[in-house]
């Protein structure tokens, strides 16, 4: 028995070495049925110059603009399968029996014409049509049985020997693939049979074909996995990923960058894999994706991947420079993190969490997962490395960690914080602020002992700093700010800091040691201590770049840049500018535990930041290089009366999409005119703020917000 525990256990490791992930993934975005209004299946994605993204749809031709969704069924109501998109604009779908392309008239409104009569009777009945492609010589629409080319009214009809069960391009060149005679391309107008070959063909259902960098042609199939086309030559990829993936059917795939792809699976979500076949990422139902069952992809111009879903559309924000780290399947709030001895710990609602980390200069590409360091089920509430220890404070008093174990120090209450009072090491001395006050952490000879309380100060004591001149400051939100001053004998003055010191208010002030000097976080800017005048001052630097914002959280990181937290908003002093700049972290508005902010800053590629739930990653060197163009489009204008009356459908001239509107006059009765307008940023809508006049009307712009519509 117990060999073949050890056997079973042998033949686990590699099935759960391939379920890990990387710790950090960005945000998978869902959209349903109910919201998009349209059927269920997404069979094709494509996107135009304009960055308007059209899915094929079992309702129809379904379209979204980042912020409206708009359905256009086909005439005899069937599914449509696929979509394609010319250099004219020209938007080409398939369906059951019916094929055609949608076109702009002069209002900007698509109209649908059919091509299927140019087709002879005897051709009239095709079934779906599952592919198009678009090449200068004219459109292909790929069926089970035929394959048409139309161009200039002119139709060439490709019978196929056995069955068409796949059409792409790569490189320029069209390929089918007949179910018995195999992979063809498109030679002088006839199909003949490709320069390379796969075993099998029976078996060998392509279901794409791209080339990727490096010279390299992607090929995937059905069942039977990944291949490369290399000098016409073809072999499988293999790697313990595409093993696994190739049990569950690669419907679609589709590349991203630098030699990646993206394959789509029946029952395992979407596979980010690396030209050798590496795991990069997963998503499936446990990143957040609504089902496994995908069956379409598109990468985007804004590198974010669209999933066409048996259920639904995804778009997971591939190129956010901002990442959720969860390390537990329980939703838990962040505290506290570190890293030491080349393991990531994050502290939580529920308890302190540990990984290995992996020699990458984005940590949250970082494949593993997390696991419970025992002993700390609960509150935590910092983690500080003294002494080349890690200490752990926790609702339930002091603890050291040591081989993923927290052995208790005290326990006689809570512990907030652990700040050295020396540079020298080892340090001896170490302020533990905790719920009863402040008390003194000796260390010896590798252990730590705990002293009893400074007398006369019984304040919780969360904010905790120790100044240049070894001083122990502790501000209270709702009482003020401490000083605690050691004496020759080593007792303990208390002096009390509040408005009658110089302070804006008596209400919450929190104090922060900022590029080595202590400063007070105020609801009125950032105040210093005068120590001629003994009291506190606005801070004249801090006054100059943000004024008398409210401040609730300061931290420094090693390159000076000094972060900051104004209400609910994540901001950042940059100094890498000729002048320091203001940048706000919109994507983490309101999504940090107010009052328990944290920032860890590692380097410009990590920087840590608690959330309601876990943490954020922020590579910020990614996030400056990150800033878009961002796109503006009127979407749709309309007259209203008694009946609406389109002006304008919001699709412009392909060779000028930011042509004036065509619109020169509207008769007296129609007495309203309502206006849409979008931004096709898809990743990070919520950073994305409108403002509009109405020229002639309005003498000023509307104040920011997010009304994307205008009466």
């Amino acid at each position: 028995m117990k060999r073949l525990n050890i056997i079973l256990s042998l033949l686990f490791l590699p099935l759960i070495a391939l379920c890990q992930n990387t710790i950090g993934l960005p945000d998978v975005i869902n959209y349903n049925k109910n919201t998009y209004n349209g059927g269920t299946q997404n069979w094709d994605i494509k996107q135009d110059k304009n960055g308007i993204v059209y899915f094929a749809n079992n309702e129809g031709l379904l379209i979204f603009d980042g912020n409206y969704w708009s359905l256009l069924p086909i005439p005899n109501k069937t599914i449509v399968r696929s979509v394609e998109i010319d250099e004219k604009g020209r938007i080409y779908v398939g369906g059951q029996d019916e094929m055609g392309f949608f076109e702009r008239n002069n209002t900007g409104e698509l109209i649908y014409h059919s091509l299927t009569s140019l087709l002879g009777e005897q051709d009239k009945v095709f079934g779906d049509v599952w592919d198009i492609c678009v090449l200068k010589n004219g459109v292909y629409f790929r069926t089970d049985s035929k394959i048409f080319r139309i161009s200039d009214k002119s139709v060439v009809v490709y019978r196929a020997k056995s069955e068409w069960c796949f059409m792409g391009i790569s490189d320029n060149v069209i390929y089918a693939q007949d179910k018995k005679i195999g992979l063809m391309k498109l030679s002088n107008n006839a199909w003949v049979q490709s320069p390379f070959e796969f075993p099998s063909i029976q078996s060998n259902l392509i279901t794409s074909i791209f080339p990727v960098k490096g010279g390299k042609t992607i090929c995937t199939t059905l069942k039977n996995g990944v291949f490369q086309i290399v000098n016409n030559k073809v072999s499988e990829i293999q790697s313990p990923t595409l093993n696994l993936v190739k049990s569950q059917r690669i419907y679609a795939a589709c590349p991203t960058e630098n030699g990646n792809f993206v394959l789509a699976t029946t029952i395992g979500g979407i596979y980010i894999v690396d030209g050798i076949g590496n795991l990069i990422q997963q998503f499936s139902k446990k990143e957040g994706v609504q089902n496994n069952s995908v069956l379409s992809l598109l990468f985007d111009n804004q590198k974010n991947i669209w999933l066409g879903l048996e259920n639904g559309i995804d778009c997971i924000t591939y190129n956010s420079a901002i990442k959720h780290i969860l390390p537990s399947d329980a939703s838990a709030s962040g505290y506290c993190t570190i890293i030491h001895n080349k393991q990531l710990f994050i502290g939580t609602s529920a308890g302190l969490y540990s990984t290995p980390l992996s020699n990458l200069t984005d940590l949250s590409f970082t494949i593993g997962s997390f696991r419970s360091v025992s002993n700390t089920t609960g509150q935590t509430w910092s983690l500080n490395e003294i002494n080349g220890d890690l200490l752990l404070a926790h609702h339930e008093g002091a603890f050291k960690i040591e081989n993923n174990n927290a052995i208790a120090i005290n326990n006689e209450f809570g512990f907030w914080n652990f700040n050295p009072l020396s540079n020298v090491y080892p340090v001896e001395k170490i302020v533990a602020g905790n719920y009863k006050g402040v008390s003194i952490l000796q260390y010896d000879a590798g252990r730590y002992f705990m002293n009893a309380n400074i007398p006369r100060f019984n304040e919780t004591s969360r904010y905790t700093v120790i100044d240049k001149s070894d001083r122990i400051w502790v501000s209270h939100p709702y009482h003020g700010v401490y000083l605690l001053k050691t004496n020759a004998d080593l007792s303990h003055d208390v002096v009390l800091f509040n408005k009658k010191n110089g302070l804006p208010a008596d209400l919450n002030n929190h104090v922060f040691k900022i590029k080595n000097k202590l400063v007070v976080a105020t609801e009125n800017g950032v105040y210093q201590f005068n120590e001629q005048k003994n009291s506190f001052e606005q801070d004249e630097f801090y006054k100059k770049i943000l004024g008398d914002l409210s401040i609730r959280y300061l931290k420094e990181d090693l390159d000076g840049n000094i972060w900051f937290m104004h209400e609910k908003e994540l901001g950042v002093i940059d100094f890498s500018f000729k002048q320091p700049k203001i940048i706000f972290l919109k994507e983490l508005d309101k999504k940090m535990l107010s009052g328990f902010e944290l920032v860890y800053p590692i380097d410009t590629k990590n920087i840590l930041v608690a959330g309601e739930n876990g943490f954020f990653h922020i590579n910020f060197e990614k996030y400056k290089k990150n800033a878009i163009n961002i796109p503006v489009y009127i979407r749709q204008v309309k007259a209203q009366n008694k009946t609406d009356k389109i002006l304008f459908g919001g699709i412009y001239a392909a060779e000028n999409n930011n042509s004036k509107l065509s619109i020169t006059e509207v008769a007296h009765p129609w007495k309203n005119i309502h206006f849409e307008f979008t931004s096709p940023v898809y990743g990070n809508k919520s950073t994305i703020l409108y403002s509009y006049r109405l020229k002639g009307l309005e003498n000023e712009w509307s104040i920011w917000g997010y009304k994307t519509e205008k009466d």
